[in-house]
């Protein structure tokens, strides 16, 4: 095995294992070498164990204008004033595009559970189907059919990346297909970046963020130093947000929804983070350690809201803090840095923790 890639699998492990393995201490992300991910995506799956059913058919590819309601419609500049009408309306029309979502992720989990080819085989359908059909690539879009787009993508690489990197390899012998699902990435990818670059600096909030993830997972998908170099300099600029006391302004003028919002940015920022530290950039300095900061806040406000109700002068809903993979955020953070007794006692409570948007089981991708 290549020394820089035994050194980039053992990033995430501790900087004493690092060194003792005679890497340099990640500072910079070292030009001219392979993108990668976190070691967790080599996971290699077991030797099969059950027969597996027939492959469902794929949800019908979404080719269509990208106009979606909010569900915040008619809410005042908070934006947190749930409207059930329009929340059931864009849970309706996007209802194929969070199927493609869930369904890939559960059948790459699945592979990686029973080791039955079969279930990537699944997987590569589905992505082909929607790739085949140049899904999601309208250039009509408004703010929340733009979202769908880079949530989708998110959670396509991130899945895909447990194919292509697995140490079984799934995607052996399907050349064909995985062409031409990583050319439909690579065109999502671009237009993600076209989106979010629209977007003014000063309302870059977490929506950027999750762009950012999304275009990183597919940057070392389709190995593209242009697409990692985009989505660190939207991470920086969430970092630069972060206050002394580890609030997000523009995430605390979402009023009742503050704490919330924090939380959810920290998904995507912490999967950024430890992308980079993979591939030899350590972002955890900037701000002065603004990202474990931040989790500090959300962390303390998650066990006592009423610090965020202080903080943003409204009282705090919690409904969207109810399930545990909105906590995924805390196996990238526990390998980024080294946890209290505290969070990694929280922690280890609310596992396995999984989220498609974020991969599957982050569990096992970053404590197996």
């Amino acid at each position: 095995m290549k020394p820089w890639l035994i050194c980039s699998r053992m990033a995430l492990a501790g900087l004493a294992l690092l060194l003792a393995a005679g890497c340099s201490k990640p500072l910079e992300r070292n030009a001219g070498t392979s993108l990668v991910p976190p070691s967790g995506f080599y996971l290699a799956a077991p030797s099969p164990k059950d027969k597996v059913p027939a492959c469902p058919g794929a949800p019908a590819p979404y080719s269509g204008d990208l106009l979606f309601p909010s569900k915040y419609e008619g809410s005042d500049s908070a934006r947190d004033k749930l409207n059930p009408q329009a929340a059931a309306r864009y849970k309706r029309l996007t209802g194929d595009v969070r199927t493609l979502e869930s369904g890939v992720s559960k059948l790459v989990g699945k592979y990686l559970e029973d080791g039955r080819q079969e279930y990537a085989d699944c997987a590569l359908t589905w992505l082909s189907t929607w790739a085949e059909a140049d899904a999601l690539l309208s250039r009509t879009y408004n703010h929340t059919g733009k979202s769908v787009r880079k949530w989708a993508l998110g959670s396509l690489s991130a899945a895909y990346l447990r194919l292509q990197f697995a140490g079984s390899e799934p995607l052996r012998g399907h050349e064909a297909e995985t062409r031409a699902i990583e050319q439909w990435f690579a065109r999502l990818a671009d237009q993600v970046v076209h989106d979010w670059n629209e977007q003014p600096r000063e309302r870059r909030n977490n929506h950027q963020y999750w762009a950012a993830w999304a275009v990183m997972a597919s940057a070392v998908v389709l190995d593209r130093q242009d697409l990692f170099d985009w989505a660190v300099e939207q991470y920086r600029h969430g970092m630069e947000q972060v206050d002394a006391e580890g609030y997000l302004p523009l995430e605390l003028s979402r009023q009742t929804r503050a704490l919330a919002y924090h939380n959810y940015s920290l998904g995507p920022l912490m999967m950024i983070a430890a992308f980079a530290e993979a591939n030899g950039l350590d972002l955890r300095g900037d701000n002065g350690g603004a990202l474990q900061r931040l989790a500090q806040r959300v962390e303390s406000g998650v066990h006592n809201p009423r610090l965020f109700e202080a903080r943003s002068g409204y009282p705090q809903e919690l409904e969207d803090l109810q399930e545990n993979g909105k906590f995924a955020w805390l196996e990238p953070y526990c390998a980024l840095y080294r946890c209290s007794a505290e969070t990694d006692a929280w922690r280890r409570s609310l596992e396995p923790l999984e989220t498609y948007r974020l991969g599957g089981d982050v569990t096992q991708l970053f404590n197996p």
